[in-house]
């Protein structure tokens, strides 16, 4: 960062809080227009600090490659316009001869790292290919899906609006790593995005144009970034369309005759998109994901002893890169996402406040299970359509992401996605338990017998 930076960051940084502060007086509700503004600064403030740790600390690929390269496609076309070709073809067909960086050859086989340096690039005819300003506009992109994540969790609880904005607009982790020149941001930004956008299609059923738009642009752009969170989340989130449409039939003989054959049709659907699509899903799809788990654990292993490799772990469980193997691995490899690094573990300034976070996850489960019970917990989880969705995705994504990374530094940015679904799952499952406690206490309670009625006589002087 330059002075360049330091004169465009707060000129476009007035210019962006304008324009969300404009977006903000459209709420009618003043704790929507409150909650807007925190979620606004707070991702702010996580721009700046992810830039400064960026910058200074560990730059990795989010200058490196994502930021270097972005801007030498943006001079390349500002030389010579012949070469604004590039940001409407494929990585994969990049000549390489172009590369800033020489180090940097094969990074574009992977689409999804190419888009978000055709990002970059485009981004940067408005911010002069300063990085600062560009993680800036990441940001902003990435608060747009994040706050129509909680609009959608708001709709469905509002009287739970401080956990839901713990769980979705201050979670540390989830800030820090949306909120700059990653993957990782427009991943995020098209998970909120595409939440509300089904919810208003399939639900809702309003502005089916606008949001048939906005559902197939961000659909594209998170399969092409990371595909397979599109398929741990699509799953669930249909189910619980389909179960809360299900909600509103009054009749319970439809209920129980709809219910089982919209869940069978819809996983049926799935499995049929799945095994259609193996070609473009690669190390996702159905066949080989187990096998490429077993080839990462393979090359983790390969590394011990070398330096880079001071963060990588092993999960303590042998896989046989069967189905059955990774059902057994799960329990350790969900453990490890949610929980893991532990303090001790940690090398990098990072690991140790995801470390910090990952303790205060751990005894946050722990206060729920102990307080909701086991068995209640499990029958909330399976009763509860918002419950089921989020638990079941992030439990799913959690073995996925545990299972195949075997190091600290990438585990703490991977499962990102998968955190704030498991807080509200828990939030959600006290919130029911202790409701449920106070209804039964209630009712055991012998009821207090009126002054009029009472058995005893009243003593007068």
């Amino acid at each position: 960062m330059n002075y360049g930076d330091l004169i465009l960051f707060p000129l476009f940084l007035i210019i962006l809080s304008l324009f969300f502060r404009v977006i903000r007086r459209s709420y009618k509700d003043p704790l929507l227009r409150k909650y807007h503004r925190i979620g606004f600064w707070v991702k702010i403030s996580g721009c700046i600090v992810f830039c400064l740790y960026s910058v200074y600390l560990y730059p990795a690929d989010s200058i490196g490659l994502y930021q270097e390269e972005g801007v030498n496609i943006y001079h390349l076309i500002l030389k010579n316009s012949s070469h604004l070709h590039w940001l409407f073809q494929e990585g994969k067909n990049f000549d390489e001869s172009f590369l800033k960086n020489p180090h940097n050859a094969g990074y574009f086989k992977s689409e999804g790292n190419f888009m978000v340096v055709r990002l970059v690039a485009l981004l940067s005819f408005l911010s002069g290919g300063r990085y600062a300003v560009t993680s800036l506009f990441f940001a902003c992109i990435a608060f747009s899906g994040v706050w129509k994540l909680f609009l959608f969790f708001y709709e469905q609880y509002p009287r739970l609006h401080k956990k839901l904005a713990i769980a979705i607009l201050l979670f540390p982790s989830f800030v820090f790593w949306s909120s700059g020149v990653l993957k990782d941001t427009l991943c995020i930004a098209s998970l909120g995005w595409i939440t509300y956008s089904l919810y208003e299609i399939f639900y809702r059923k309003k502005h089916l144009i606008k949001n048939s738009i906005i559902l197939f642009v961000f659909g594209y752009l998170l399969a092409v970034l990371k595909v397979y969170i599109l398929i741990s989340y699509a799953p669930f989130f249909m189910l619980f369309i389909i179960l809360k449409n299900i909600q509103s039939i009054k009749s319970k003989f439809f209920k129980y005759l709809l219910a089982p054959f919209l869940i069978i049709s819809c996983l049926l659907v799935f499995t049929k998109i799945l095994t259609s699509y193996d070609d473009q899903l690669g190390s996702y799809s159905v066949d080989s994901v187990t096998s490429s788990i077993q080839q990462l654990n393979d090359a983790f292993k390969s590394m011990d002893g070398d330096e880079s490799a001071e963060s990588n772990f092993n999960l303590g469980i042998e896989f046989d890169g069967t189905f059955k193997g990774l059902l057994k691995l799960a329990p350790a490899a969900i453990f490890t996402t949610f929980f893991r690094p532990f303090i001790w573990e940690s090398h990098k300034i990072s690991q140790l406040l995801a470390s910090v976070e990952s303790m205060l996850l751990l005894f946050l489960t722990l206060y729920v299970l102990l307080r909701s019970g086991l068995f209640t917990s499990i029958k909330l989880v399976l009763s509860d359509p918002v419950i089921m969705y989020c638990f079941f995705f992030s439990i799913v994504f959690a073995t996925f992401v545990g299972a195949s990374t075997l190091n600290f530094g990438t585990l703490v940015r991977y499962k990102i996605p998968s955190l704030p679904f498991y807080v509200i799952s828990l939030f959600l499952i006290y919130e029911k338990a202790t409701a449920r406690s106070s209804k039964k206490a209630l009712r055991m309670s012998p009821s207090r017998p009126s002054p009029s009625t009472s058995l005893i006589p009243r003593i007068t002087t």
